[in-house]
C-alpha cells in the first residue's frame, strides 16, 4: 500500500501492522495521516513512542513524544491516549513504578508529535491506583475521563472502569462513577495475588474506549491478564457518559484468542477512516509471547452491538 494519498490502494494487510513492541495502542486520525501512540521504552529520552502512517498499514517511527516527568513520580509510563481541543493537543496517560503508585496525568503539545509538556497536575490523588485514561467529548459538548482503577469494596475484588466529568481539560471533577466492575469469571486476573496488604482472586477490567454510535454510547473495554492469552475485549452500553451502565445479558467478547493465530488481545482504541469505517486498534502478542504487537481489525455496528471478524490473521482487507 502506497504512503501516498492520491495513489491507488490495495486494500490489504495483514496483522501485525508494526513488527515492533507497541502495546496499549491509541491511533489519532490528523487530517490524511494517522499518528499511533503507545506504550514501551524510551525512546530518545522521552516517553511514548509515536508512529506515523497514511494508510494504517505501513507504519514508521516518529519518536518519543512525553518529556520525563519528576523520577520520584516512577518510571513506568502506561496507555497514552491524544486529543485535540483549544487549539492543542492534550495527553493522558498514567505514570508509577510497576503496579505501584500509578496516577493519571495530562500533558499539553503544539503538535500531535509532541514534545509533550506535563502539567503538574495529579488527575487522581483520590484513588489508590489509577491507570488507562480515554478522554471523551460527550454528545452534551462536555469533556469526560474513562479510566481504570483498583476497587476493594466489590463482590470481585480487583481493577474496575469509572468516568469522571472534566471542567477544564487539566482537571476532573472529582466525583467519579462507577462504569462497569467485573462480574464474571474471565475477567479473573491472578487468584490469591498479594495487594494492599490481603490477598485476593483479582479480576481486571481495564483499557476503558467509548464511541457514540447508534444513539448511544458504547464502552470498549478489556479484561483477564495482559499477560496471556486470557487477554480479551467486551463491551458496555449507555445513554449519557455518566450512566448507568449496562452489559450484554450475554456473552458478546468482540476479541478473544484463537489458538495459533491471536494471543492476548485486548487494550483497544477505535480510529474512523475517511471513509467512515470504524477499526478496533489493538495489542496482541507474538508467537514466543515476548512482543505486544498493533493489529486493527474492521468494527461493524448491529442492532445487537459492536461486532467484529474475531479473525484478525492472514490476508484481510482494509475498508475505506
Amino acid at each position: 500500500m502506497s504512503d501516498n494519498p492520491n495513489a491507488d490502494r490495495v486494500r490489504s494487510y495483514r496483522n501485525p501492522v508494526y513488527d515492533g513492541y507497541f502495546a496499549d495502542p491509541f491511533v489519532l486520525r490528523c487530517g490524511d495521516r494517522y499518528l499511533a501512540y503507545g506504550t514501551g521504552s524510551i525512546i530518545d529520552g522521552r516517553a511514548f513512542e509515536v508512529l506515523e502512517s497514511r494508510d494504517l498499514n505501513h507504519w514508521r517511527r516518529v519518536g518519543g513524544a512525553l518529556q520525563l516527568v519528576a523520577h520520584e513520580l516512577g518510571g513506568d509510563y502506561w496507555a497514552p491516549e491524544v486529543v485535540h481541543a483549544e487549539n492543542r493537543f492534550w495527553m493522558y496517560y498514567s505514570v508509577g513504578t510497576g503496579d505501584v503508585g500509578h496516577h493519571l496525568r495530562v500533558a499539553v503539545a503544539d503538535a500531535p508529535e509532541g514534545p509533550f509538556v506535563d502539567q503538574n497536575v495529579n488527575l487522581t490523588p483520590h484513588e489508590r491506583f489509577a491507570i488507562d485514561p480515554h478522554p471523551l467529548l460527550g454528545e452534551d459538548g462536555r469533556w469526560y475521563l474513562f479510566y481504570a482503577r483498583d476497587v476493594l469494596d466489590a463482590p470481585r475484588v480487583g481493577t474496575a472502569l469509572a468516568v469522571d466529568a472534566m471542567p477544564t481539560m487539566a482537571s476532573l471533577a472529582g466525583r467519579p462513577v462507577a462504569v462497569v466492575s467485573p462480574s464474571a469469571d474471565w475477567q479473573l486476573y491472578q487468584r490469591d495475588r498479594p495487594m494492599y496488604g490481603g490477598v485476593y482472586d483479582w479480576h481486571t477490567l481495564e483499557g476503558p474506549s467509548v464511541a457514540y454510535r447508534q444513539g448511544r454510547y458504547y464502552c470498549l473495554y478489556s479484561a483477564g491478564s495482559w499477560l496471556n492469552e486470557s487477554y480479551c475485549v467486551s463491551w458496555a452500553v449507555a445513554d449519557h457518559p455518566l450512566g448507568p451502565w449496562t452489559e450484554p445479558d450475554v456473552d458478546r467478547r468482540l476479541l478473544v484468542s484463537v489458538p495459533g493465530h491471536v494471543r492476548g488481545p485486548g487494550h483497544n482504541s477505535l480510529v474512523t477512516t475517511p471513509g467512515g469505517t470504524d477499526l478496533l486498534v489493538y495489542h496482541a502478542w507474538d508467537e514466543a509471547m515476548e512482543r505486544r504487537q498493533l493489529w486493527i481489525e474492521p468494527l461493524r455496528w448491529t442492532q445487537h452491538g459492536p461486532v467484529t471478524s474475531g479473525q484478525g490473521w492472514g490476508d484481510l482487507r482494509l475498508p475505506d
